[in-house]
């Protein structure tokens, strides 16, 4: 298990076989799963100080973040 906050799984137990189809299946869920992961580990290493950031650009990235997570669990709510 990822010691990494927010990750999609964790945050969306009941839909980690949907992750798992929709990643395989649907390019456009791919795309944005790839692109929250990468995010969401960006942020994990600037909010732990591992790589600092300035406080805006921290938080730009947190809202980019929720973008993208209300996004995907729109796709995987839509494919229940």
């Amino acid at each position: 298990m990822s010691h990494t906050p927010h990750e999609l799984a964790q945050d969306f137990p009941e839909y980690t076989d949907r992750i798992s189809d929709l990643k395989q299946n649907n390019s456009h869920f791919a795309r944005l799963f790839d692109e929250y992961h990468d995010i969401n580990r960006a942020v994990h290493r600037a909010e732990t100080n591992v790589e600092p950031l300035e406080e805006l650009a921290e938080v730009e990235m947190r809202k980019k973040r929720g973008v993208l997570k209300d996004e995907l669990y729109k796709l995987l709510s839509a494919a229940a």
